[in-house]
């Protein structure tokens, strides 16, 4: 049995064990109809750029935070990122507005230092996904609006804004499963098997795992595998590049079987 097939039977014999109705344990199975991309360390290796950021921005208002955490902390809302390391660090609870002060001051350090580059591999995927007849969508902590725009302009050929979730679409960002929930619910789809949630982030994985999505890991940063697999991810790959020379086992061996 590949790893493919292997991941996809643990995923389907999930759906024995966890609180599902009966109706759901009896329908519940890998037939993905939508693909869920993260944005940032999945479709642009923008990562560097926000750690440099995340670091600059908060020693401005004297907090702390190391291009690990950066990694570590990836995929959140940036505004909640915030308000836990101002109470972490000095024991206070800020205000929604004064989080979004010192987001601006890191989104204005991240937009200076130039356009990350597309990843290797991820439109091409985009174009075997779309063959396939599945839907494309991005579910993203991030609510920096021209980051948004870019991403519309730079994959408008499979997306439009309405399959785009960011930090505005939920109260509760990643690792909660809202914002993977709300992916699907853009995409018209209502139970967990009909996504496939593509992710490099710890709370990412989490947050895809906890809205019961089949979860594939691209660990394109620092972070050891075993750290997205400890939080749930039922595959990984260590480029998008290396997904999308698989997809069609993915397509093969699940999509459409009845």
């Amino acid at each position: 049995m590949s790893k493919i097939s292997e991941a996809i039977a643990a995923y389907n014999d999930s759906w024995n064990h966890g609180e599902s109705s009966l109706t759901e344990q009896a329908q519940g199975r890998f037939l993905p109809r939508v693909v869920l991309f993260d944005m940032d360390g999945v479709l642009y290796d923008s990562m560097p750029f926000h750690a440099v950021a995340w670091q600059k921005s908060m020693a401005q208002f004297g907090l702390t935070m190391t291009a690990a955490y950066a990694y570590a902390t990836e995929g959140a809302r940036g505004i909640d990122t915030i308000r836990h390391f101002v109470k972490q660090q000095q024991g206070k609870d800020i205000t929604l507005d004064e989080a979004q002060k010192i987001y601006d001051v890191k989104t204005d350090i991240f937009h200076s230092m130039g356009e990350a580059p597309i990843f290797e591999g991820v439109k091409p995927l985009m174009e075997k996904i779309k063959s396939a007849g599945l839907q494309i969508g991005i579910v993203t902590g991030s609510g920096q609006r021209p980051l948004i725009q870019r991403l519309i302009d730079d994959f408008h050929e499979f997306i439009d804004e309405n399959h785009v979730v960011t930090a505005y679409d939920v109260k509760r960002g990643k690792p909660h499963p809202d914002p993977y929930l709300m992916g699907l619910h853009k995409a018209g789809l209502s139970h967990p098997w009909q996504g496939m949630v593509v992710e490099n982030a710890p709370l990412g994985v989490r947050a895809g795992v906890a809205a019961r999505i089949f979860t594939v890991a691209i660990n394109s940063g620092p972070l050891d595998d075993s750290v997205l697999l400890d939080e749930g991810a039922h595959i990984l790959y260590p480029r998008i590049a290396d997904f999308g020379n698989e997809w069609e086992e993915f397509v093969g061996k699940n999509i459409g079987d009845e």
